[in-house]
């Protein structure tokens, strides 16, 4: 039974996370209701397999999720979609895979950011970026960004957040009997 609870929260926050990044980038916004949908299916999946202990874990989760991710959001660092989705993946997947997720989604993030403003504003926006940067070290005082320049960019967060959980599950050796039945359930294994 616990190989049914497994390949469901795999499933479903793999379905959740393709959802998000595809509203992400094309709307820069992340759904409510996908939100509350993982919260939900966060406490039911694991309050239908693991009772009270279940929902203990989903809420450690949800909880933990808040906790990181708010002050971040308070200084703006990400988007209120984010957390609301970081706390309905905690909600399924419990406080130990989340944890594991944002570490990994934080290094990500360093690469995917980076990636996405080049992508939108070419090394030419960046190098302003740079050189805004040079010369509010040099005046000592700050410049805002000018139309154009990296700095101004809004960059998604749910691909790299994405790519925090793909590698936390990776890593886990829970999910590696899950990862083989997904496939083939899926057609794509032997």
């Amino acid at each position: 039974m616990i190989e049914i609870q497994l390949m469901l929260q795999v499933g479903l926050a793999g379905l959740f996370f393709i959802i998000a990044i595809a509203t992400d980038l094309s709307k820069q916004r992340i759904p409510n209701n996908l939100c509350l949908v993982a919260i939900f299916c966060g406490f039911a999946i694991n309050g239908y397999f693991a009772q009270l202990n279940g929902l203990l874990l989903a809420s450690l989760g949800f909880g933990l999720a808040f906790a990181l991710l708010f002050p971040i959001f308070v200084i703006r660092v990400l988007g209120a979609g984010d957390i609301k989705l970081m706390m309905g993946i905690g909600a399924l997947m419990g406080p130990e895979l989340l944890a594991y997720s944002l570490l990994y989604g934080i290094a990500a993030g360093a690469v995917t950011s980076l990636l996405l403003v080049i992508w939108k504003t070419g090394m030419t926006g960046l190098l302003k970026t740079v050189r805004r940067y040079w010369d509010c070290i040099y005046c000592k005082t700050y410049f805002k960004p000018e139309a154009g320049e990296a700095a101004g960019q809004k960059v998604p967060y749910a691909p790299a957040l994405a790519i925090g959980w793909l590698f936390a599950c990776s890593y886990n050796l829970d999910f590696s009997g899950v990862y083989v039945q997904l496939s083939h359930y899926l057609g794509m294994g032997a």
